[in-house]
């Protein structure tokens, strides 16, 4: 309807949509994160989370609305019939804009539970969405560097500590956890920087994944092994409100987690650790050969842009 506007119009009027939207919602999930914290007993409070999950469904579905009459944006998508409301998932998906939030959310959305993924602690005080998250059980991590993890290795179990009670929520009712294995989202310079083996993946991080598997062991139904492409480049957040992308490419396959790895001790036993490992570099090469088939080759002009 309105992606014929200016692109400098156009992302300001998707914009205050967007901002629109949250704000629409924000009244009712600050509600109920004040009943949560008046009934403290587990099973209303899996009641509460679970009609907040409603709540966040319905806001995805806002956002959908407004990306169908703000843009003239060709979905492409394969491989997310057949999922199950009332199951738990793990998904894995690369990482390289904020957009893929967006991406994800429309592709899954009232098709598995509604995702929770691990944020960094600092996005805590972000306004009204990081009090959202906190009543979501958005667990919150902090990030240390290797140095000061080797300085003071008690460091790390603090954050498996969160780990673990973040996901002993999560097995009160069917839950899909969300996790970006590369930690970070991909540059180029990021790339170059840890010389990675792969054409357009960054390294990925097995050890949270590994934790969670741990922690919730046979709860899982399956793996979603999630990847996005954006054949006209990778875009901002901005350039998808204003026009500029066109269209998105996501390919969803259901995966069998090994029953291998979900008990063991991924950082006191190295021969586990370096089976799990393989398992992730697996997965990763399997999703960097398919990139290359969904992104144009170097001598093909890029969509879009």
């Amino acid at each position: 309807m309105f992606h014929r506007l200016p692109p400098l119009v156009l992302g300001s009027l998707t914009i205050l949509l967007v901002i629109s939207n949250i704000l629409l919602f924000t009244p009712m999930v600050y509600l109920v994160g004040l009943l949560k914290v008046i009934f403290r007993d587990e099973r209303t409070r899996a009641k509460l989370v679970r009609f907040l999950e409603y709540l966040c469904e319905g806001w995805v579905q806002g956002n959908d609305l407004i990306l169908r009459l703000t843009q003239d944006l060709r979905w492409d998508i394969r491989g997310n019939e057949g999922l199950r409301r009332a199951a738990w998932y793990f998904v894995v998906s690369n990482h390289q804009s904020w957009v893929d939030i967006v991406v994800l959310q429309h592709v899954l959305n009232r098709r598995i539970p509604y995702p929770k993924f691990f944020l960094k602690k600092e996005l805590r005080k972000i306004p009204i969405l990081g009090f959202a998250w906190q009543t979501l059980d958005y667990p919150f991590m902090q990030r240390h560097s290797r140095a000061a993890l080797e300085a003071k290795p008690e460091l790390a179990g603090q954050d498996l500590a969160v780990t673990f009670e973040a996901c002993r929520k999560f097995s009160l009712v069917p839950t899909t956890v969300l996790n970006f294995l590369e930690g970070t989202r991909f540059t180029p310079a990021k790339h170059r920087t840890q010389e990675s083996p792969y054409r357009h993946l960054l390294r990925p991080k097995a050890g949270g994944f590994a934790f969670v598997l741990t922690a919730m062991g046979q709860r899982f139904h399956s793996l979603l092994d999630v990847t996005i492409a954006y054949p006209g480049g990778r875009p901002t957040f901005w350039e998808l409100c204003s026009g500029k992308v066109h269209e998105v490419v996501v390919r969803v396959e259901q995966r069998e987690l090994p029953a291998e790895f979900l008990t063991g001790d991924y950082q006191g036993d190295p021969v586990f650790r370096q089976r799990f490992q393989t398992f992730v570099n697996q997965l990763w090469e399997h999703k960097d050969e398919l990139l290359g088939t969904l992104l144009p080759s170097p001598d093909q002009p890029r969509s879009g842009k």
